[in-house]
């Protein structure tokens, strides 16, 4: 299957997705697979301008897809004079290499292209130590690859980051790397510790959840302050910490990394610190972006990537985002059809098993401020919970 997705336009990389499909997938979900696979494209900087899509059991251990679907690609990348294409799921080694060989040009799996996203959103030393241990690790065992030494003076997609010039391919220097960057990070990591300890005995909140579900939006509306947000996968990767007090009671909010499917574990590894945010918060607020067609997908990664960090048991508050941007298909009364998710009105949804199996919860838009004070007064009550037991004498606060 090949889907036009953009118009190309000057000064960008062309960029061709790939992905595969099973039959436990439906083609709904392969479709927004490959809309967010298209979004890391344009975040990193590249257009998508056409999808290939295969159907296997399980992905071929020489070419991911199979002899055929790489023939049609590389006709295609030749064609069009393609820049890269890009795989939805990592590629191992073998995979890597083998692919370039057939395709003469540069080729990116889903990891390269996220921590390559990571490299161009870090902007204080301490992301950028992590960025560069996790690029560096996932380097080391794919330094023979063909386009490695002739694209890296110029640069693109998947090509910022460590290792720009030709000698850092060498495995010693790349060993020697990822051990200084472990060193940086220790002590960084002991520096935050200390602060987080000197933070210990007021209440900690963490906005957790999917990426690009409004996290930070919602940040700024509860503290007041102007963190960096916008409609792309991945705005924050340092943690922003600030200072709230609803009523008359003080808390520190913390807004950290968004979760994605199939985040690379050398990403989880590296932002251990940053994520000891979220091991160490009080309450988790987990905000889920309704109006997306994958919401309960993506709410359940998040879920899963919680119970790995073992910080599932935590008070969580579910905060449905996006209120405004729902939309639902209506059943004809004649259709005896039973209803499915997009046949549900934002009402029912509100009454339904989902808002049950997640309470307590709230239905927000961020961006327009609707039900605001209904999740004030829950975080707050959430709040005074813990706060009454570590001070049971400052009662007068409430």
């Amino acid at each position: 299957m090949r889907e036009t997705l953009h118009v190309p336009t000057r000064n960008k990389e062309k960029a061709i997705l790939v992905g595969i499909s099973n039959p436990r997938q439906n083609e709904r979900e392969m479709e927004e697979y490959l809309k967010e696979l298209a979004f890391l494209t344009d975040t990193a900087g590249g257009i998508p301008v056409k999808t290939f899509l295969q159907n296997l059991d399980v992905p071929n251990v020489k070419t991911f897809v199979g002899s055929g679907k790489l023939e049609e690609i590389r006709a295609y990348v030749k064609e069009e004079a393609i820049d890269v294409v890009i795989f939805d799921d990592e590629l191992s080694p073998t995979q890597l290499r083998n692919i370039e060989q057939v395709l003469q040009c540069r080729v990116l799996d889903r990891t390269h292209l996220i921590l390559d996203i990571f490299a161009q959103r870090a902007k204080t030393a301490h992301a950028k130590t992590q960025v560069s241990l996790a690029q560096c690790q996932y380097m080391l065992p794919r330094l023979t690859r063909l386009w490695t030494h002739l694209e890296r003076q110029r640069g693109g997609i998947g090509l910022r980051g460590p290792g720009e010039t030709e000698i850092e391919t060498d495995r010693r220097v790349i060993r020697d790397k990822i051990a200084r960057l472990k060193e940086d990070l220790k002590k960084i990591d002991s520096q935050m510790a200390l602060q987080r300890k000197n933070r210990e005995s007021i209440v900690r909140v963490s906005l957790v959840g999917y990426t690009n579900v409004g996290k930070s939006t919602l940040m700024n509306l509860l503290s007041k302050s102007d963190v960096f947000a916008e409609d792309k996968l991945f705005a924050t990767l340092d943690t922003t910490v600030r200072k709230v007090v609803l009523g008359n009671l003080p808390f520190l909010l913390s807004d950290t990394v968004g979760f994605i499917r199939k985040l690379p574990h050398h990403l989880v590894e590296s932002f251990k610190s940053t994520l000891d945010e979220v091991r160490e918060a009080d309450i988790l607020l987990h905000v889920v972006d309704i109006s997306h067609p994958n919401f309960e997908e993506q709410l359940a990664v998040v879920n899963q990537t919680l119970i790995e960090l073992k910080v599932s048991e935590k008070p969580v508050i579910v905060v449905f985002n996006k209120i405004d941007q729902y939309t639902y298909v209506p059943i004809p009364e004649d259709d005896l059809r039973p209803k499915t998710r997009e046949n549900f009105t934002l009402t029912e949804l509100q009454d339904s098993w989902m808002a049950r199996n997640n309470a307590p919860c709230v239905f927000i838009s961020a961006r327009h401020q609707i039900h605001l004070p209904v999740l004030r007064e829950l975080l707050y009550q959430k709040v005074k919970e813990i706060h009454v037991t570590r001070y049971p004498f400052d009662k007068f606060l409430y």
